[in-house]
């Protein structure tokens, strides 16, 4: 998922960390887009055919077809050709060994989608996405390519969460690239403590946040930047211009009741804006804060119930819990 994940499990029988290593490893190769043989790969090599994938990759699937719907568009999980478009058409590691800055670097060899340009307007979105529960298939049009960044890493984090407490675990947090899932008994008994770093300063703390469960995911767009010709590019596609998104802001976070739900939400809130991201998180029982390009920090919805000085409440998680 071209990020590092972190699994801690309280009260866990021996052997259940490494098992949700294993998990999380598992989960990688079903969905990474970098990897030939990942059924996410297969996926989007076969358009207009029905392909049969694993439960978990179904559910990846079904997870960011509702995440369009909740977020009225502003997550749109096909927008890969655009991402690639944009220069992301490797590992990031490849992106920052190529430095396509430099003038006297290699000319970079790319794949044929990152060649290509969007023709907006023209884009069916999920709508290009066909699910059969039955037999468990999962339908791309001709066109469209999936890409499960913005909701597998989440999605991840639950998963594994679930995983180590069905098998006993008393307490588990997975964090996958800074977006986790937190369920049970913390190690030190006053909930799981999250410090939310500063996009433009990532050293920097901005507040520190206690859950008793539940999840926080962030989208920032100084994390994974690049330059092309001497332009800045970063990862977070605007659907309605099929170029990297300038909304005002520096990154989002975001808390709610389950991984897959606030990275969806951490990404859509981003691309709202500050104006219109508060009544999306709230419309979809979430809360969050936003810091702008200036270094401004705003508070989305009341984030106040889960900072570490005040009474912690999880109502607004129960109601986003899916």
């Amino acid at each position: 998922m071209g990020t590092t994940a972190h699994v801690i499990v309280t009260g866990a029988p021996e052997g259940l960390a490494d098992a949700a290593v294993e998990r999380l490893e598992e989960l990688e190769a079903r969905w990474s887009r970098f990897r030939a043989d990942s059924e996410i790969s297969r996926l989007n090599e076969r358009p207009g055919v029905p392909v049969v994938v694993s439960p978990e990759t179904f559910t990846l699937v079904e997870r960011a077809v509702a995440g369009w719907h909740i977020t009225a568009g502003r997550f749109d999980p096909t927008l890969l050709r655009e991402l690639c478009a944009a220069g992301y058409d490797r590992s990031f590691e490849g992106i920052r060994a190529t430095e396509y800055e430099r003038p006297d670097a290699p000319e970079p060899v790319v794949s044929p989608r990152a060649v290509w340009r969007p023709a907006m307007g023209r884009r069916a979105g999920v709508a290009s996405i066909g699910l059969d529960p039955i037999v468990r298939s999962v339908r791309i049009e001709p066109g469209a390519e999936i890409d499960p960044g913005g909701v597998g890493k989440g999605l991840a984090a639950d998963l594994v969460v679930d995983l180590v407490r069905s098998r006993g675990a008393q307490g588990a947090l997975v964090s996958v690239g800074g977006d986790l899932r937190a369920e049970g008994e913390a190690p030190e008994g006053r909930g799981w403590v999250v410090a939310v770093a500063d996009p433009s300063q990532p050293d920097r703390v901005i507040t520190t946040l206690a859950l008793e469960h539940g999840a926080v995911a962030s989208t920032w767009r100084t994390k994974r930047v690049w330059s092309v010709d001497g332009t800045p590019r970063h990862h977070i596609i605007d659907p309605s211009t099929g170029v990297p998104a300038e909304t005002g802001l520096a990154g989002v976070t975001v808390v709610s009741g389950a991984g897959w739900h606030a990275e969806v939400l951490a990404k859509a809130a981003f691309l709202a804006g500050t104006e219109q991201a508060a009544p999306l998180l709230d419309a979809n029982g979430a809360a969050g804060i936003a810091v702008t390009d200036d270094g401004t920090v705003r508070e989305l919805g009341d984030v106040g119930p889960f900072t570490v000085s005040s009474p912690r409440s999880t109502t607004a998680l129960e109601r986003a819990r899916r």
